[in-house]
């Protein structure tokens, strides 16, 4: 099967069964990497994305997306990269998966790949395959994002600040849970995130509704409360055998009654059954130039360490 050529197909909505299959029994994907959850934001992005095979059979796929003459490996994904199966695949199927992939880029005007690789922690077996093959194709590393990352076989202790926080919120009456209060909480993600970077979630309210109602297994709501009013909040993704957490956000008062770490320890301690990971996120700005220090201390001292989400460019000539 590796002597065979590798032909690359554009994804359309035909080949869904298909890609969904696939994404189903491979090494790297999540729920992220299904058309029910990549399809929603459609109207953001002109989809590119490409299914390779060799033969007959479907070896690998690129979720992407186009803008002019560049391809993205999926702009509304948290990470992208080949998606690639455990059987019958290695870094000689890969390197003939990127040629045949560069080749056919080349020739639909495409001049340069944006290529979010996926961080390790995300494969349910060893694929970074995609990595010596960006190597061999020159890529050259432009983005270097921070991830704070709890390994939950051997998880480090809250440091003394963050007991003191958990310990503080509950000598004040915080009750923390899962709740299906999204509304509440987009409030305060949406207030915060004005006030303090004058942006606005990646999802809108009605987007993490519908994919929740796709989802609702792997896209679950956590918060803090008193007296029936909510204070913060945690938005967590499981993708396989890592929890992610997708948003956090609390209120004046829920940082003055420490609710994050109250929530993030009923998570840990409560809700990651079956996970190998706890993944906080990155903290940070300008393409990985800016560290938000504060922010990566405050995961640091509960028992995250750092992983990196890389970004690469490979110019086609």
């Amino acid at each position: 099967m590796s002597e065979e050529m590798v032909k690359i197909v554009r994804y359309d909505a035909s080949l869904k069964q298909q890609w969904d299959e696939f994404v189903g029994t491979a090494k790297n994907s999540s729920f992220l990497h299904r058309r029910d959850y990549m399809d929603y934001h459609s109207h953001r992005f002109a989809d590119y994305s490409l299914m390779a095979y060799q033969g007959d059979r479907l070896v690998a796929l690129l979720p992407a997306n186009r803008d002019g003459s560049v391809l993205y490996s999926h702009q509304g994904l948290t990470f992208g990269g080949w998606i690639m199966p455990l059987l019958h695949f290695n870094v000689v199927v890969m390197l003939r998966v990127m040629d045949a992939a560069v080749e056919y880029l080349k020739a639909d005007g495409i001049e340069t790949i944006e290529y979010r690789a996926m961080p390790h922690i995300y494969h349910t077996y060893p694929a970074e395959e995609d990595l010596y093959a960006l190597f061999r194709h020159g890529a050259e590393l432009t983005v270097s994002n921070v991830s704070s990352t709890i390994d939950l076989s051997s998880p480090l202790h809250f440091n003394t600040g963050a007991k003191s926080s958990v310990a503080y919120a509950r000598k004040n009456g915080i009750s923390v849970g899962e709740s299906d209060r999204f509304a509440d909480f987009w409030q305060v993600l949406s207030q915060l995130l004005r006030e303090r970077y004058d942006a606005a979630p990646v999802h809108s309210l009605d987007e993490i509704l519908l994919l929740k109602s796709r989802f609702p297994g792997e896209i679950r709501l956590y918060t803090a409360e008193k007296d029936g009013e909510l204070l913060g909040g945690v938005v967590t993704y499981r993708m396989g055998s890592v929890m992610h957490s997708q948003y956090t956000a609390a209120t004046q008062s829920g940082w003055q009654y420490r609710v994050i770490p109250a929530i993030y320890n009923h998570i840990l301690h409560n809700e990651c059954n079956g996970c190998r990971y706890f993944d906080f996120g990155t903290s940070n700005e300008d393409r990985g130039r800016y560290l938000n220090e504060g922010l990566v201390l405050q995961k640091c001292g509960m028992g995250g360490r750092a992983i990196v989400y890389n970004t690469y460019k490979i110019t086609l000539r």
